[in-house]
């Protein structure tokens, strides 16, 4: 980096401060994306893990009982943390407008999960589309901008417009599983038919029932891919 680049980077963090993703406040230039107090307080998912969705387990278990009951669409996914310490800031990324989240999330994706986006070898990362409607009013999808910065850490290709939402799903937060498949069926459509991918990445911000992933695993596997996975930055429970 250049002392030119250097100069512009300061200038610009004076003028547009980042916020922390963690408490909102403006984070000093010393301690990059996130105060340095702020942290310890985001609660990464460390083993054991289910392997299938990457939700936290007891030990012995290697499937979580959502897992055990439920088959799904896709092929295996991980979550970066804790539903329950990353939440506020989650919420202020979907809803308040905080897109400079992402770099830091995008950070963190690379350092702690870039061994399992590496082992997958993914064509690309696709993010679970909203409707237009929806996007039009947040004005931002915020699993497209999480997307388009973990590729651009990492070298994948981003296809942003390869799955459309054809239909203006109701909020998920409070539908049953059954209610939230009933919803989705039919959710999504593929809008390029001429793009071939083996491997995908679907990205989310939050991982819940896996209701969402398996609709739109299921509408890429129809359009020929052969393996799809998913990663977002939070999930529950899964005991």
């Amino acid at each position: 980096m250049t002392i030119i680049t250097k100069m512009k980077n300061s200038l610009l963090r004076l003028l547009f401060p980042l916020r922390c993703p963690v408490c909102d406040g403006i984070v000093r230039h010393s301690e990059g994306k996130i105060c340095a107090h702020c942290e310890p307080r985001l609660k990464l998912l460390t083993p054991p893990w289910c392997l299938k969705c990457g939700k936290k387990v007891e030990d012995g278990m290697s499937l979580c009982e959502d897992c055990q009951r439920t088959g799904h669409t896709y092929d295996r996914g991980r979550a970066l943390y804790e539903y329950s310490s990353a939440a506020p800031g989650l919420y202020r990324f979907k809803y308040s407008g905080r897109q400079e989240y992402a770099d830091f999330y995008a950070d963190q994706a690379a350092e702690y999960l870039g061994e399992f986006i590496k082992s997958v070898n993914p064509d690309a990362l696709i993010p679970i589309p909203l409707h237009p409607k929806r996007k039009n009013k947040r004005g931002y999808n915020q699993a497209e901008v999480l997307a388009l910065r973990i590729g651009e850490k990492m070298d994948i290709p981003v296809y942003s417009d390869l799955l459309l939402r054809s239909r203006n799903t109701r909020p998920l937060k409070r539908l049953s599983r059954q209610e939230r498949q009933n919803n989705l069926k039919n959710a999504f459509i593929i809008r390029q038919n001429d793009v071939k991918l083996g491997v995908t990445i679907l990205i989310d911000d939050i991982y819940t029932t896996g209701a969402t992933i398996d609709e739109a695993a299921g509408v890429l596997k129809a359009a020929g891919a052969r393996e799809v996975y998913f990663l977002s930055l939070a999930c529950g429970a899964g005991v």
